[in-house]
C-alpha cells in the first residue's frame, strides 16, 4: 500500500482548501490544522472562498500561517461558504477544474457536509484530483466518524439555551416545544432531549404518535 501511495504524493504540491455547505463550529480550527501542518510538510496552501462557486469564479487566495492565526474560537469560516448550483453542472466543474489548473492545486480538502463531499466525489472521479472531505456539519449525518466537525458545539449550544427556556416554562407552568436544527436525521434532538430531560423527542427517523405525545406532555405538567 505504501508504495501505491508515494507515487501520487510527490505529485502534489499544492494543496486547496475550502469550506461548503452550511457553516458549523469547528471549520476555521480545521482550516487552520490544514493550513499549518500542510506548510509545515512543504506544501503551499491555496484557500478557496465561497466554496465550489469561488473555484469557479477564481477567489483564490495563498494562505501562509499569518492567515490562519487567532481564528481558531471563531464561529463560522473564514473562507466564507456558499452553495454552487453551477458546480452542479459538468460545465461549471470543468471550469473549476481550469482555475486549479491555473493556480497550480494539486488537491483539494472540502470541509462541509453530505452535499459538499458528494461534490468532491464526484469532481474526483471525473478529473482524476486527489480530495479529501472533513466531514463538518451539525446535524452528524455522515457515516465514518462518531461526531462531524460542528455537532458537540450546536449540542451544548442547545443545551444552553433549554436551561434557559425551563425556568421560564417553570415560572409559567407550561410545556415548552423546542425545535433545533438536524434536517432529516434526528441526532441534535434526542441527544439535547435526554441531555435536557425533555418529556419526548420527535426525531425523524421514528414515528410517534399524537396520543402518546399528549401523555408525555401530560405527565410534564404534573411535574411543574
Amino acid at each position: 500500500m505504501y508504495n501505491q501511495i508515494t507515487p501520487i504524493m510527490r505529485k502534489i504540491n499544492c494543496i486547496g482548501i475550502l469550506t461548503s455547505g452550511g457553516d458549523a463550529p469547528g471549520m476555521n480550527a480545521a482550516i487552520r490544522a490544514v493550513t499549518r501542518a500542510g506548510i509545515a510538510n512543504g506544501f503551499r496552501i491555496m484557500a478557496i472562498y465561497r466554496g465550489y462557486e469561488g473555484l469557479i469564479n477564481d477567489d483564490i487566495k495563498e494562505f501562509n500561517t499569518e492567515d490562519v492565526s487567532n481564528i481558531i474560537q471563531r464561529g463560522g469560516t473564514i473562507l466564507k461558504t456558499a452553495r454552487s448550483k453551477e458546480f452542479e453542472t459538468p460545465e461549471g466543474r470543468q471550469k473549476a477544474f481550469e482555475n486549479m489548473q491555473k493556480r497550480g492545486i494539486d488537491a483539494l480538502v472540502v470541509i462541509g457536509g453530505n452535499g459538499s463531499l458528494t461534490g468532491a466525489r464526484i469532481f474526483a472521479q471525473e478529473f482524476d484530483v486527489p480530495c479529501i472531505g472533513l466531514p463538518g456539519t451539525i446535524d452528524n449525518d455522515l457515516s465514518g466518524t462518531d461526531s462531524t466537525i460542528g455537532y458537540d458545539t450546536t449540542l451544548n449550544t442547545i443545551m444552553e439555551c433549554v436551561d434557559k427556556i425551563r425556568d421560564t416554562a417553570t415560572s409559567h407552568e407550561r410545556i415548552f416545544f423546542v425545535e433545533v436544527m438536524g434536517r432529516d436525521a434526528g441526532f441534535l434532538a434526542q441527544n439535547s432531549a435526554i441531555a435536557a430531560g425533555a418529556e419526548a423527542a420527535i426525531i425523524p427517523e421514528a414515528q410517534m404518535r399524537c396520543h402518546v405525545l399528549c401523555r408525555a406532555c401530560e405527565e410534564g405538567l404534573s411535574r411543574v
